[in-house]
């Protein structure tokens, strides 16, 4: 809202993003009622949400415990190898499509999927990332495993 009006804009504005977002939205899921009927829509929003929460989720793994510093400049460091967790299991691998290798993905964002590499420096995840995505769903499990795991220098005090 203050970016609109920073820029000179309304809220309704055809510069307002998240009106846009609302808009595809609802034509999407009004096309999917129009040529699937209720049971369409009702799926259409089930697989939205678990596809929300399967992003969400993998994301939390992904990043779990793992921080960067901050400068005396009042900036992060530079994103690095080390601040997301790897796996260097095969079928993770092969089913999430290199996702496993994801450090290298934000060490070197440009760079294919494909051709991601595994860093040794790397956290490693214990079970890779389908267990690890389960197991995200027991807290207490989850935290029992992946606390000790967190390295030292990125603990909270």
């Amino acid at each position: 809202m203050e970016l609109l009006k920073r820029n000179g804009n309304s809220f309704v504005s055809i510069k307002n993003d998240m009106m846009w977002y609302v808009i595809i939205q609802s034509s999407y899921l009004f096309a999917i009622y129009s040529f699937f009927s209720t049971k369409g829509l009702i799926f259409a929003l089930v697989v939205g949400v678990i596809s929300f929460l399967f992003l969400e989720t993998i994301n939390y793994i992904e990043h779990y415990g793992l921080k960067r510093k901050m400068l005396p400049s009042g900036r992060y460091e530079r994103v690095r190898e080390i601040h997301s967790w790897n796996s260097n299991h095969s079928i993770g691998r092969i089913v999430l499509y290199e996702l496993t290798r994801h450090s290298d993905h934000h060490y070197k964002s440009s760079k294919k999927y494909q051709l991601l590499d595994y860093f040794d420096e790397s956290p490693e995840l214990p079970y890779g990332y389908p267990s690890s995505i389960i197991l995200s769903l027991f807290p207490p499990i989850w935290f029992k495993i992946m606390n000790p795991l967190v390295p030292v220098a990125m603990k909270s005090e």
